[in-house]
């Protein structure tokens, strides 16, 4: 089985690596290769960082974007976001104006609304609460940092941060989670471990 991690300058890549292979991953490459991704049993796209450049990274590579669109909603492979690489599923950003996402997912990221004793960015452990069966995510305790949020259709589960917050969407083949599996010690890793089995 081949899963493609996507380098597209965004950070938190070698991090996610390892725990991709913690969780059992074989045939793991980090790769900014479309062919490669095209041709991937699965695929991860990490993430850190302002919304709108990691956007424009992703779009700088050539052909990249298209890959993803045809391997991931047209012809099915199972497909992780992680933080940024979830928030990027979402049709638009908001952070330093409005900014075209991968469209996947109907909803905007949107800053996280102030409150009153409670920090921006999110930072630290929370819990996950499933608002949807879905065979990946699983009620537990998650790190997040983080300072917008996913407003939309398709949450699977929530976290409390001052209001309620979106912590993971999905649908289909695609599954997105807002906090960091790969800092989520064991939680993180059981979740990376579902995702290498999933069959959607």
């Amino acid at each position: 089985m081949s899963v493609a991690l996507i380098d597209y300058g965004a950070g938190n890549l070698h991090s996610v690596h390892n725990a991709l292979k913690a969780a059992g991953a074989e045939g793991l490459t980090i790769t900014a290769d479309p062919d490669l991704v095209a041709g991937a049993d699965r695929i991860v796209l990490p993430g850190v960082g302002a919304f709108a450049a990691c956007a424009a990274g992703l779009r700088a590579i050539p052909g990249m974007t298209e890959a993803l669109d045809r391997r991931v909603r047209r012809e099915g492979a199972p497909f992780l976001g992680v933080c940024v690489g979830m928030q990027l599923m979402a049709d638009t950003g908001e952070e330093r104006g409005v900014h075209a996402g991968l469209g996947w997912i109907p909803g905007t990221v949107r800053a996280l609304p102030p409150s009153p004793g409670v920090r921006v960015p999110h930072m630290g452990w929370n819990d996950v609460v499933p608002t949807a069966d879905h065979p990946l995510i699983e009620p537990g305790e998650a790190y997040f940092l983080h300072s917008f949020a996913f407003e939309g259709k398709h949450v699977l589960a929530t976290t409390e941060h001052g209001a309620r917050i979106t912590a993971a969407i999905g649908r289909d083949n695609m599954a997105g989670v807002q906090f960091h599996p790969e800092k989520s010690q064991r939680y993180g890793i059981a979740l990376l471990e579902r995702f290498l089995k999933w069959r959607p």
